[in-house]
């Protein structure tokens, strides 16, 4: 009777201290992996929340500038342009160049804007400073959407058929009564959305 008193007063065996030990450093361990899987996830959430606002942003400024869309063509040195430019293959040009009115209160002129993609697979915003150009008038480009790999736009004639180029044929409106807009991002989504011009 006195020694199992003494056998109990003595505590843990050290094979019930290792146990213990690797169990401990077992949760720690699934705890680590836990927390590091639910970190990423957060950065990989908060990427594409930004990515996708500013995929929004954009579309608000493309909606804004194709809905104030102006029927009033460009004069130039050599010849001039139309108010509606759409040339699906350009390089050294936006693939979409339109006049636009200044807005709906402003009593500003109307000016020139076009939409390219860069070789840095950005897509870039032109802005001519006055709307009748010289040889020397120069556009500024802000880049305002990074991460595409292809951009394309298409144009709505009025028999409702789709066109890669504007004006589609001669004496076609000035403006066509759409634009489909596509874009596939470095991540593999492709997004398409479609603006009414000057409804």
């Amino acid at each position: 009777m006195n020694a199992g008193r003494s056998r109990a007063s003595h505590g843990f065996t050290l094979i019930e201290l290792l146990a213990a030990l690797l169990v401990l450093s077992l949760l720690a361990l699934m705890a680590y992996r836990g927390l590091g899987v639910v970190m990423a996830s957060r950065d990989r959430i908060q990427a594409e929340s930004a990515q996708w606002r500013h995929l929004a942003s954009f579309f608000t400024r493309f909606e804004r500038d194709v809905q104030l869309a102006a029927p009033r063509g460009v004069r130039g040195p050599s010849a001039g342009s139309p108010a509606w430019l759409g040339r699906p293959d350009a390089v050294q040009a936006p693939l979409l160049e339109f006049t636009r009115f200044a807005g709906a209160g402003d009593a500003d002129a109307p000016y020139r804007v076009g939409y390219g993609i860069n070789g840095a697979r950005q897509i870039e915003w032109w802005v001519w400073p006055v709307l009748d150009r010289t040889a020397d008038t120069l556009p500024t480009r802000y880049a305002v959407l990074d991460g595409v790999k292809r951009f394309r736009l298409q144009y709505l004639g009025p028999a409702h058929g789709w066109s890669g180029a504007w004006p589609a044929a001669p004496g076609a409106p000035a403006l066509p009564l759409a634009v489909r807009l596509e874009m596939t991002l470095d991540s593999g989504e492709t997004v398409v959305r479609v603006f009414a011009v000057n409804p």
